[in-house]
């Protein structure tokens, strides 16, 4: 069963073009060599949701754990905690198209 990893995060004020730089050089590449397929971004411009909205699957559930788990990911999101604030994350059931 495919699984979807669910992201939300705030761009830190004043850090927005280095934020897009890092998203587009380094940090999708490296989703994708881990294996997560990017499904889905979107950012908020009004109302009281998180800025950025992000998916990416996995075929299963122990793949994503694993992944998830690795430092290699966790070096990842070392790396964009020095443009964002307030990430959360969750592991869902993928249903294809957007999901919050």
């Amino acid at each position: 069963m495919t699984v979807k990893l669910l992201m939300t995060w705030d761009i830190i004020t004043g850090r927005e073009q280095e934020y897009f730089e890092f998203v587009v050089r380094d940090f999708v590449p490296g989703m994708q060599r881990l294996g997560l397929e990017p499904s889905d971004a979107w950012y908020t411009m009004y109302g009281e949701q998180p800025q950025i909205m992000a998916g990416a699957q996995m075929p299963t559930l122990a793949e994503m754990k694993k992944t998830i788990n690795s430092e290699e990911w966790k070096s990842l999101i070392n790396q964009l905690l020095d443009y964002v604030t307030n990430y959360r994350y969750k592991i869902v059931t993928s249903r294809g198209g957007f999901q919050i």
